[in-house]
């Protein structure tokens, strides 16, 4: 039977302190379309599914191609990126609700500042002093740039924190994500002068120690990082540097 309509539920909330309450929208239905285009058409004719009109939902987007992270959400109890949710795999009603390991600001937009200030902790970058020319840089084994091309795909959406068990109120556990850009740039020839750094912050409250290997990250990652990977080896090289301190100070 062909679908005639296109029904939502979602969890709205006007502020971080405002009470919460659901409601329920219908639109037209349309071949091909994702959530966020569905967003899109309540947007522009926002009443609820009993005819009241109501605000139009608030949402974060950006790219519209699962590259930039900003569209994570929880869609039918699984946490993902809304611009790839077609509504032609999803059942309905499609229930939408913001991460709840983040901040709330509105709807279904939420803070993820944490993690940001995670890659500042860990210094995830690779240091250039200036803006002179520098030269051409270190030659990369090719088997090295494929191994970094996986978490160099990492968009910070935050899906790896949300189905992490260690993640919590009770927890300052920094998020799997974090470890994948440790392994990242103490890879890159440049980035590895800092490696020790790197790995000192994710020796300290919340780092590698906590982790409780759920595994949960790896099996919601939209690009298939392989953080369980990432986290074994910056298990290993933790290990190893602090054997290091140890004996040959």
């Amino acid at each position: 039977m062909a679908r005639n309509t296109i029904d939502f539920k979602i969890k709205r909330q006007d502020g971080p302190d405002a009470p919460a309450r659901w409601e329920e929208f219908s639109i037209p239905y349309k071949p091909k379309m994702n959530v966020i285009s569905v967003l899109m058409e309540i947007r522009r004719h926002p009443y609820t599914i009993q005819g009241k009109k109501t605000t139009p939902p608030v949402w974060d987007a950006n790219c519209l191609e699962e590259v930039c992270g900003a569209c994570s959400m929880i869609i039918n109890g699984r946490v993902r990126q809304a611009c790839s949710a077609l509504i032609d795999q999803l059942e309905q009603p499609i229930v939408l609700e913001p991460m709840t390991k983040f901040p709330l600001v509105r709807d279904l937009v939420v803070d993820r500042r944490r993690m940001f200030d995670a890659l500042k902790r860990v210094r995830a970058w690779v240091p250039i002093d200036g803006t002179h020319a520098l030269g051409p840089g270190p030659r990369v084994d090719p088997h090295q740039q494929e191994i970094a091309y996986a978490f160099a795909r990492c968009m910070t959406c935050g899906c790896c924190l949300e189905a992490c068990p260690q993640v919590n109120a009770r927890s300052d556990f920094l998020g799997a994500f974090v470890f994948g850009q440790v392994r990242l740039f103490n890879l890159h020839p440049t980035g590895a002068m800092h490696a020790d750094e790197r790995l000192e912050a994710v020796m300290g409250p919340g780092g590698i120690a906590d982790c409780g290997n759920a595994q949960n990250c790896a099996a919601v990652c939209p690009k298939e990082i392989p953080l369980t990977e990432a986290i074994a080896e910056v298990g290993r090289q933790t290990t190893r540097y602090l054997l290091r301190k140890l004996f040959w100070r």
